[in-house]
């Protein structure tokens, strides 16, 4: 189950991202009953959470907060069902960024939707490899899902 709600005070896509979800949890065969929470804030509300949870002042553009700490799973393997966890958005944060990573802002919103989930599932970008791995597979779900789009 996958709950979007838009706190932000921004007109989003609510339905697009509830459906770039159920898309991201199927390429990364994530069963489709685990729970995941999608809550886009203004940037007053991301800026607490940043200095709560990371103690780092300001708004930041997108956190994760894992739940059952799902993972992948390995080919063969079942897909695990659980909470995955809440993913939290500051559109007006990642508008003002759009444009220095080459995307619109809907685009950017979508980027770090999966961005957070990969996070859920235990993604990192701390050294150059793990950067490698996680990017490569967000830029990878990002391009599956646009020619999904395209083909409808």
């Amino acid at each position: 189950m996958i709950d979007v709600n838009n706190e932000s005070g921004v007109e989003v896509d609510e339905l697009g991202l509830l459906q770039l979800a159920e898309f991201a949890l199927g390429e990364l065969r994530i069963h489709p009953q685990a729970e995941l929470s999608i809550l886009l804030v203004d940037e007053a509300a991301m800026a607490e959470l940043h200095q709560r949870f990371m103690d780092e002042p300001g708004p930041t553009d997108v956190m994760s907060f894992p739940m059952d700490e799902l993972r992948a799973p390995d080919p063969g393997q079942p897909p695990p069902r659980g909470m995955l966890g809440d993913i939290v958005i500051c559109p007006q944060f990642t508008s003002a960024q759009a444009p220095e990573n080459g995307r619109e802002p809907a685009e950017e919103i979508e980027y770090l939707l999966i961005h957070g989930l990969l996070h859920l599932l235990g993604h990192d970008h701390a050294d150059a490899g793990d950067r490698a791995v996680m990017f490569g597979l967000n830029d990878r779900i990002i391009a599956d899902w646009r020619r999904a789009k395209d083909s409808r």
